[in-house]
């Protein structure tokens, strides 16, 4: 090899290294963006700021921690017109939250990936008056793991965080069972 060859390859490695880390996949990087549902404060930027056409970021129901309530402060709005699932007495916008009658007074609510827009309004609900079971998380088959992730970088509370790959979601402490 020619001491010309040499500088040749040696800038060409220098000027790809940087667009290397596009290329690389996501096990490789070791980290991942998470949401720390303990910060999250519901701002709904998670709906508007993600680079994907529809967020990353959906709701995830956390079923240890539900009380399977008849009326849940995450599927009903607040100032509901009536006590029946019109889609004027709920809170999600896009009808992402499936209800299904478990025995009275229970019902199981199941979140509807595809519908989520991770706007956050259930979340906040569920926080207000409910016990939490509900809440926000970025779906890894879902994110593009940008470097600058747009999202962390508007989160007013600082919620969003990388967490190690082998452990890629942030979840809320079950409720201490009392015996």
């Amino acid at each position: 090899m020619t001491l010309r060859e040499l500088l040749k390859a040696t800038v060409g490695a220098l000027l790809a290294a940087p667009f290397l880390q596009l290329f690389r996949k996501k096990e490789e990087t070791g980290y991942y963006w998470q949401i720390d549902p303990d910060k999250c404060i519901q701002c709904g930027k998670c709906e508007t700021e993600c680079v994907l056409p529809r967020s990353a970021v959906k709701c995830v129901h956390q079923y240890a921690s539900c009380g399977y309530c008849l009326f849940c402060s995450g599927y009903y709005q607040d100032k509901r017109v009536e006590f029946n699932t019109a889609g004027e007495n709920l809170r999600c916008p896009t009808d992402a939250i499936v209800r299904t009658y478990v025995e009275d007074p229970y019902f199981e609510y199941k979140i509807d990936e595809d519908k989520c827009i991770g706007c956050g309004k259930c979340v906040k609900g569920c926080a207000s008056f409910g016990n939490g079971s509900l809440f926000l998380q970025v779906r890894r088959h879902l994110c593009k793991d940008c470097n600058e992730c747009r999202i962390a970088k508007v989160c007013p509370s600082g919620a969003f965080t990388r967490v190690p790959a082998d452990k890629p979601y942030i979840f809320r402490r079950p409720p201490e069972v009392k015996s």
